[in-house]
């Protein structure tokens, strides 16, 4: 049986648990998940960082691409592109939402598109990723 991105162990021990992402729900093809804007999400001068954007952004399409793995298998992202329409400031209890939806299903290459957005529902940044499918080698998920 294969971890999930969203067990205690990788939430305390990844990017996905540092930047504070949580997932809302996930179905075949079609990822939601939220992460807050503060401190580790933000610029020096307290807006959401584009990089944390990118970031989010390849995590919820890597783990949709993880729910399509076979048990030996495991996504790797291979191209992470993204437009940024509008910023978000910092504040308590501030969230962008992100909605990933498989565009390409293949063997061995998966194609995203997140969208991100505030609490209002604006569009903040629009992010396509794809995702190689490949052995894991080194069995990091048993």
């Amino acid at each position: 049986m294969q971890a999930k991105y969203s067990d205690k162990y990788s939430l305390e021990h990844s990017m996905i648990g540092y930047l504070g992402i949580e997932l809302i729900s996930e179905e075949e093809g079609l990822v939601k998940a939220k992460m807050p804007v503060n401190e580790k999400t933000s610029q020096p001068f307290g807006v959401l960082c584009g990089g944390a954007s990118l970031a989010f952004a390849e995590i919820i399409a890597g783990y949709g691409s993880f729910l399509y793995c076979g048990e030996n298998e495991i996504p790797v992202g291979s191209s992470v592109s993204g437009n940024h329409i509008s910023s978000v400031k910092t504040g308590d209890d501030v969230w962008v939402y992100a909605v990933a939806k498989c565009l390409h299903h293949g063997r061995r290459t998966h194609i995203w598109n997140v969208d991100i957005f505030n609490k209002d529902e604006k569009l903040i940044s629009t992010v396509r990723v794809t995702n190689f499918i490949v052995e894991d080698k080194l069995k990091s998920w048993k």
